[in-house]
Formats: structure tokens, sequence, C-alpha cells
């Protein structure tokens, strides 16, 4: 083989790997033939040079077939659906037969039409035809000067500078992606199971008064000054399938940010998405809430952040992976009811944030981190000043109800009843659950005229609300109002005919009537 065809053939490599983000999948011992594959471009194809010499046609076509079957076993490995491959033969001269025809289409793999092979000749005289051939089907310019000999020595050098760049490429690649060993993720895994079963020892990981206790985020002690519940739930779930859900999302979620962005990094990633989902949260949503799910989502916004920056590395490890799990985790979270998609958004939105403020090991771009400082701090400044402004506190009434409830458990009622009317006073539109459990804390407190006007204002406001108009009933009779008692009775059992206490409290009235 002249020295010529050798150096064509190591040039297109290294022009493919160098300037067309190519990379090396197949390189035979005697290292006479090529596969090189665009990992994160899908439609690309897959690129086979052969340095032979083609004697006769019939010897072109056998290698034809070979090329589409093994190309049919690289389609089945990295898992597309359909296979372009650009074949090229670098040749010092073409085959002595008619060998034109065997080019002029491409070659179409048997099996269900899969893998398709368009064979290009670069031989003597045939360069610049089939630079032009090869530019097309790449939909690039590929072209470069060809000298009519070269010096062994230049051979070598050009072949050292392929297989250099190919290596030194994997090697910085490999050098973005592993910056650290997982530690932080499992001392998570392990803090987050042992709270849970701290919690089912102490009353329940779904008991509200624990979880309210040992720091779930309740929107009403937040705004009294509680802000460490913006941390806390983090570390807590909500029954075992919340825990078991979780705690897989962090181990391979929260293992692959570690290792590209490094301990101390990942540390602060995950942390900072966590408190951005709980104040998320806290302004859009006022159940109580708690569980990792925010600084997971936070994993997936650092992940994003590395796909802004390295795009082409990432289209080739887990791109189109990464989104699919993503897109699915989000569909999921707004077609059901009872997640927490504020925290999940807030954790996403957290995590990009907090991954561009602290960038990657060894690569300091200070800008772009005092961009995401600066960034950062009036996301945080701006959502903390809305979430405890009265127009943030505004939207809190199931928050009031929640910590309400948890005071009359308690026999609590000066302070259930402090909630409900602060609730009362700041807040617009309030719905008759409200008005319902202030009465009835007012009845506790032998506040009678006050609970009749809330029930009043309950009933008009759910004219089925059976609870309602019995306990009203009950004030009546309370009052010696019979005549009202059994009106508002009368309503109750029609609303729920079943109910014996219904029963029994009219037939009590009727008994005082007589």
């Amino acid at each position: 083989m002249n020295s010529k065809e050798s150096y064509v053939f190591w040039k297109l490599a290294y022009s493919f790997i160098s300037d067309h983000g190519y990379r090396i999948i197949q390189l035979f011992e005697n290292q006479k033939e090529l596969w090189l594959e665009k990992i994160e471009n899908k439609k690309a194809p897959v690129i086979r040079i052969l340095l032979h010499n083609l004697d006769w046609s019939n010897a072109m076509q056998r290698d034809i077939e070979f090329t589409a079957a093994n190309g049919e076993r690289v389609r089945k490995q990295i898992g597309r659906q359909q296979l372009n491959v650009v074949n090229i033969y670098v040749s010092q001269f073409p085959p002595v037969d008619e060998y034109e025809f065997r080019l002029a289409k491409p070659f179409v793999y048997s099996e269900e039409n899969k893998t398709m092979v368009s064979s290009i000749l670069l031989a003597q005289g045939e360069f610049e035809a089939g630079f032009h051939r090869i530019s097309e089907r790449l939909g690039a310019e590929l072209h470069f000067p060809i000298n009519e000999d070269y010096s062994e020595e230049e051979v070598k050098l050009v072949k050292k500078a392929a297989l250099d760049y190919a290596v030194k490429k994997v090697k910085s690649e490999r050098a973005v992606l592993m910056n650290g060993k997982p530690f932080f993720t499992y001392v998570f895994i392990a803090i987050q199971i042992a709270v849970f079963l701290w919690l089912q020892l102490h009353g329940g990981s779904t008991n509200t008064s624990t979880l309210i206790k040992y720091g779930a985020k309740v929107n009403q002690l937040i705004v009294e000054g509680e802000w460490w519940r913006f941390i806390t739930p983090v570390f807590l779930h909500i029954g075992f399938i919340h825990l078991a859900m979780n705690t897989l999302a962090l181990y391979f979620l929260g293992t692959e940010v570690e290792r590209i962005f490094g301990n101390l990094r990942f540390l602060w990633i995950y942390m900072f998405a966590g408190v951005t989902g709980f104040i998320a949260s806290f302004i859009f949503s006022a159940n109580l809430s708690a569980g990792a799910s925010g600084a997971i989502f936070g994993c997936f916004g650092a992940l994003l952040y590395f796909g802004v920056i390295y795009p082409k590395l990432f289209f080739r490890t887990m791109g189109i992976n990464l989104l699919v799990v993503l897109g699915i985790n989000l569909m999921i979270g707004f077609s059901s009811s009872g997640i927490d998609n504020a925290g999940h958004l807030g954790g996403l939105v957290g995590g990009f944030f907090a991954a561009g403020l602290v960038h990657f090991p060894k690569k300091r771009k200070l800008w772009l981190q005092l961009l995401f400082f600066i960034a950062s701090g009036a996301l945080l400044w701006g959502s903390l000043t809305y979430g405890f402004s009265s127009l943030g506190k505004s939207h809190d009434e199931n928050s009031s109800l929640l910590m309400a409830q948890e005071y009359i458990k308690q026999n609590n009622y000066d302070e259930a009843y402090n909630v409900l009317k602060e609730s009362e006073n700041n807040s617009v539109n309030l719905s008759e659950k409200t008005y319902f459990l202030l009465s009835f804390v007012e009845i506790k407190k032998d506040m009678l005229s006050e609970a009749k006007t809330h029930l009043q204002q309950a009933v008009m406001l759910d004219p089925s609300f059976d609870e309602a108009f019995y306990n009203l009933a009950l004030i009546n009779l309370e009052q010696h109002d019979l005549e009202e008692a059994k009106g508002n009775v009368e309503k109750a059992i029609k609303l729920k005919p079943k109910q014996q206490d219904y029963s029994e409290l009219l037939r009590e009235i009727n008994r005082q009537l007589q």
C-alpha cells in the first residue's frame, strides 16, 4: 500500500475526530479498518474507513455486505432504530473491472431494512469527487490538500495525531465526569432512613402531629418564625413508599451529580435545591409537606446545567434518557393529586442555579459564577419577600386549618382560636371549613353568639354542610330557641338521614316542645 493512501486514511480519521466530533468505536488490529460514531447526534451516520487495495469489484461487493452485517451489529449495540453507514474505501487503484454500479446506490441490509450502507471510493484520481460525496453525506465540508507522496514519518505523525486526539478527548471527558466518588449521597440516604425509623417509633411517619413535631413544612409556623422548616423537611418522608422512591432516585441521580461536581459541590447543590424547593412550596402550596423530592429534582437541575455547559458530552452520555425521565416525573406530578409540584419545580430551578454558582472543579469561570451568585441571591430574596408578605400569607388558609386542628387535638383552644381569627382577619374569601372550625373552638370557649354567626356563614357558603346545621341546632337548643333548633336539625337530617345523632337530637327537641 502506498504511503499516500495511508496518509489519506489517517488524515480522514483525524478530521472526523477533531473537526466533526466523531469517536472511535472500533479499530481493527491491523489498524487498516476504523469505525467511528457521533453519539450525541442520532441522525449522523456511522463512518467506516477501510485502507485496502481493491482489485476486483466482486471483492468490493463482498466487503460491502460484510460492512452491512457489522453495521447491523453496531446498530443493535448502540440502540438505534435505523443506521446509515458511510463506507469509505481508501485504495491505491480502483478495481480493474466495472465497479461504479456497486457505489451508485446504497446497499440495504436484508434484515428489516434497518441498516443502509453508502460506499465511497477514494482512489487514484478520485479524491476530489470522493471528498465531495463525503461532505454531502455528512452535511458538512470535508477537504484537505493531498500531495503526490508522503514519507513514513509524515504518515506516523498524522496517525499519532489522530489516535492521540481520540485518547485525549476520552480522557478530558472522563475528567469532567469523574471529579469525585459518591460520599454525601450515601450519607443522605442513611440519614433519611434513620429519620424515617425514628418517626415510625415516635408516632408514625404518616401522623400529622409527629411530622409537625419533627420539622415538616407548615406555612403557619414558618410565618411565625420557624425558618428551619425550610431545611428539616428534606430529611422527613411521609410513608414507606415515599421514602423508597426518593431513596432510589437519590441513589441513581445523587451518585452521578456527586461524581461530576465533586463532594462539597454536591453537598451545596443538594441542600440549596432542597431549601429552594420548600421555599417554592411555602409560596404556592399551603399543605403540610416533607421529603427529599425538591433536592432530588435539584440533581436534575444540576445535570441540566452540565448539559448547557457540555452539550455534546451530555447528549453522548445521558442526555435523552435524562430528559425523558425528568419529563415523566413532571407529568406524573401534574397529573396526580397530593404531589408538591411547586417543591419539585423550585428544587429543579434551585439545583440549576446552585450548580452554576459553584461550576465544575478545576474549571472556574468567575464571571459566570458571579452572575449565578447575583441571580441566586435575587431569587431567594424575592421569593422570601413575597412568601412572608400579606399577599403570600393570604393564600395560607389550609395551613391555618392544619395548625388549628393540631391545637384542637392538644385541647389548646386558645391557640387554635388565635390562628383561626388571624386567618379570618388577614384573608379574603374564606371557605366554610374555617368558619366551621372557628365555631367549634368558640363553642369550646363558651362563645356561643360568635359560634352561631360563624356557623351561619358556613351554611351560606355550603348549604349541604350537615354538621354545621347540627351544631347550629345545638346552639339554638342551648339558647332555648326550640323552633329554630328543630328547623336546623331537620335540615341536617334531610342532608344525612342515616346519622343517628341527628335523629336523637330531633327527638329531644320534640320532647321539649311537647
